[in-house]
């Protein structure tokens, strides 16, 4: 049976770079966004769903506008909250036919997750590692990395949980206001103390 390990934390705060030198450690990744973009596939069942919430966000082949809907649930906590009803049981059933076809190959499994505990992910993982930084070092990375609007990132900022609700509900918490290198070795640190433990 695989060890699954739930990757998480706030935007921003340099989760890729955590994620790769898991991968680096020998862990398998499930990377949670993308899994998200094939259950909202043009077409999907999953779409003709979001599609009668959020009419507006789709073109008459049922294809999803992202950026259009990140700017409307971001604004909009009731919103945000339909949208995750709807998609997440899509991507827990992704994610759990994935752990089965990787599982056949890796004792370690990384839940590369941005929004793990609102998909209610964090409840098949046996760890978690959570990733948070100050919030002007994110701000400041976001803006470089997505080329959105300050207002976006604030709303953004303001739809998820705070730094102590991922220190509370997490079994490691890699703080990444540093640079690369301390990131890699707080990383490495983690991934020797996961594999210590099973």
């Amino acid at each position: 049976m695989s060890i699954i390990v739930g990757l998480t934390g706030q935007s921003g705060a340099g989760k890729t770079t955590v994620c790769d030198t898991l991968k680096n450690c020998g862990f398998a990744i499930i990377n949670c966004d993308q899994t998200a973009r094939e259950v909202t596939s043009e077409g999907s069942e999953c779409n003709q769903k979001l599609s009668e919430i959020f009419p507006n966000c789709f073109d008459e082949n049922l294809k999803l506008d992202r950026q259009k809907m990140a700017a409307e649930v971001f604004s909009d906590k009731v919103k945000l909250q339909q949208l995750d009803e709807t998609i997440y049981p899509y991507i827990i059933e992704q994610i759990n036919k994935e752990i089965e076809r990787l599982s056949i190959k890796y004792k370690y499994i990384i839940l590369d997750a941005p929004t793990l505990f609102e998909a209610g992910a964090d409840k098949i993982c046996d760890k978690i590692i959570s990733v948070i930084a100050d919030e002007k070092i994110r701000f400041d990375r976001i803006s470089k990395r997505d080329k959105i609007s300050s207002e976006l990132i604030k709303k953004r900022f303001s739809s998820q949980y705070d730094e102590m609700f991922f220190k509370e509900n997490s079994d490691y918490v890699i703080y990444n206001n540093l640079d690369l290198e301390n990131a890699v070795k707080q990383t490495e640190e983690i991934a020797k103390a996961i594999k210590g433990s099973f």
